[in-house]
């Protein structure tokens, strides 16, 4: 029985799978960012495009999307969900540690760079209001585009993490600023706003109290039923009622997927959670990028060639250059400074919202708004170029540490950490004649750590394909040194999963961390914590004149309490040891 399609929605659904199952696997096997293909896809198959010309060729209504405006939604639950994963990565602990970036960093880079555009277009004609709109628009840069690109573990990642995350926060603070100065707004724009901000203080207190409530209990029921499908609905419900949370009291619904995110990252579920919504935020972020492309008319930008492209042109590199200065006055290096400028400097999907708002508080000409869109899409389609760019010139200001290729391809143990504990390992490992490569995201570290003689790579251990180039497969073990708990514990679980038969020694905080440690999969977890601790208090019991004998034996009774307590905290079939066993001889 022959079935026709008739039905436009899932035209447009065919539309874009085919386009994903077109776009990932070409792009991936050229190593070209799939961002670029979905942009060219939305492109073709928009209104400007081939569906151009649906009214001449009928039968090309089944290869171009029909409705772009209904895709918006879907768009934007892509930046939820992308918003969600990124909460995912990160931690409440690693959020205050980064508070002095997101609100100093992240604050001067909006303001600066906001208020000089504001400056430079009233001088060029545009009226006060109408240029701060435009301004604080262009200022935004793309978390959908750029977070993907530069991931949130390197120097690179934490700078444009910091900034975009203040970004997201300012981003309703913007809006509502653009209601209260519109011409038809009167006097209660202002008042509007504080109540959105105590209402969203509220909300967000309340969801952080019920996650850390809820949320353990929630998923934990969904993991004894063994049921991916509800793993998978509980996620999705999480998500979406914590952005519906947020988004009902006039706070952006994205702020709601990060607490999210967030509360579910001290979970320890958050691997799983992280895994099964991995392809969702995959699709729905090409669907948004297929709307970007769509917005794009390329006779339009054939018409007004010129003035396009040097608008592109100077906002690509005042914002560059503003984000790099910044960067290099807060103690960045050169090579971090220069690429997170250049892969900062386009505008955001979030600055065609601000431009609307603009526009409907008519504070900016329908003109204007189209032109500055126009500019944010090329500006979203070249965001891959750049980073690719800001690589280039980094490596030529300031060249990133790389091992001899001789030392490629051999079995070496691999330490994750080039700080003062992996160093220390690597002395050991460097007197008994054993190979080792420290791999660190701190291009700092790794500098200093290759001047003294060690054997370290800048790269990211979370990153798969780091990891095999320095050759896990053939890995006699992988140490972990980082003092980040919750980083540790993630790795410690995705290379147990990889490489079930690896040795996995990791850095322990204390007891507690190294039961979580064990079962996540750690073959050893050291307490660095307890073997100082016993020793320090070792040393003031013989200075106040207590026995050496019964010192050490309690000593050895406290250790062994330790060890049992990992033992039934991990659910372990064997009593781990606390410190290595010295030969008698």
């Amino acid at each position: 029985m022959a079935v026709e399609f008739e039905s436009e929605m899932l035209s447009d659904a065919l539309v874009i799978l085919g386009a994903a199952g077109l776009v990932i696997p070409v792009f991936t096997r050229f190593r070209i960012t799939p961002v670029i293909g979905f942009i060219l896809i939305g492109i073709a198959v928009g209104p400007f495009g081939l569906g151009d010309w649906v009214f001449r060729y009928p039968w090309l209504t089944h290869i171009t999307i029909s409705d772009p405006e209904a895709l918006e939604p879907f768009a934007e639950f892509g930046i939820i969900l992308l918003l969600f994963t990124i909460g995912l990565e990160l931690s409440f602990k690693r959020l205050w540690q980064m508070r002095k970036l997101v609100f100093g960093l992240g604050a001067m880079e909006l303001l600066i760079i906001g208020t000089s555009l504001a400056v430079v277009l009233s001088m060029m004609g545009q009226y006060w209001t109408g240029a701060i709109g435009l301004g604080l628009a262009l200022a935004l840069s793309s978390t959908a585009i750029v977070l993907p690109i530069s991931g949130t573990q390197s120097p690179v990642g934490r700078a444009a993490l910091s900034m975009l995350l203040f970004e997201d926060i300012a981003i309703v603070p913007i809006i509502f600023m653009l209601g209260a100065m519109a011409p038809s707004a009167q006097g209660d724009g202002w008042g509007n706003l504080v109540d959105t901000l105590w209402l969203g203080g509220v909300v967000v207190a309340g969801l952080l109290v019920l996650g850390r409530v809820a949320l353990p209990r929630l998923f934990a029921q969904a993991a004894r039923t063994k049921s991916p499908e509800l793993f998978l609905a509980a996620s999705l419900l999480v998500v979406i009622g914590a952005s519906l949370a947020t988004a009902a009291v006039g706070l952006s619904p994205i702020v709601g997927a990060l607490i999210a995110g967030l509360l579910i990252a001290e979970t320890e579920y958050h691997g799983e959670v992280e895994a099964i919504m991995e392809p969702f935020k995959g699709l729905a972020l090409g669907v948004f990028l297929i709307t970007v492309g769509m917005s794009i008319d390329l006779a339009t930008i054939w018409d007004n060639f010129g003035s396009i492209m040097l608008a592109v042109a100077l906002v690509l590199v005042f914002k560059a250059l503003v984000t790099g200065l910044l960067l290099r006055m807060m103690g960045a290096r050169r090579s971090t400074a220069a690429e997170t400028g250049i892969l900062m400097a386009s505008p955001s999907e979030t600055t065609l919202i601000v431009l609307a708002a603009a526009g409907s508080a008519l504070l900016i000409q329908p003109g204007t708004a189209q032109f500055w869109q126009i500019v944010t899409a090329i500006g979203l389609t070249i965001t891959p170029v750049l980073a690719r760019v800001g690589r280039v010139i980094a490596r030529r200001i300031e060249p990133a540490p790389q091992l001899d290729e001789e030392d490629r391809g051999k079995p070496r143990v691999i330490i994750i950490g080039a700080g003062r504990v992996g160093r220390l390992v690597a002395q050991m490992l460097d007197i008994h004649d054993k190979p080792y490569v420290a791999i660190d995201s701190d291009a700092d570290l790794i500098e200093s750590a290759r001047r003294k003689g060690y054997k370290a790579t800048f790269g990211d251990a979370a990153r798969t394909d780091s990891m095999t180039k320095l050759g896990i497969d053939i890995a006699p073990a992988v140490i972990l040194t980082m003092d980040e708990p919750v980083l540790a514990q993630r790795l410690v679980t995705k290379l147990r999963k990889a490489h079930p038969d690896l040795p996995i020694i990791a850095r322990a905080r204390d007891t507690t961390h190294a039961a979580e440690l064990y079962r996540s999969g750690a073959s050893h977890a050291v307490p660095e914590t307890l073997e100082s601790s016993l020793q320090l208090s070792e040393a003031v019991l013989v200075d106040l004149g207590v026995a050496v004998g019964p010192v050490i034996a309690s000593i050895h009774e406290k250790r062994d309490e330790f060890r049992h307590r990992i033992k039934d905290d991990a659910a372990l079939d064997h009593t781990p040891q606390l410190r290595t066993r010295t030969v008698k001889s």
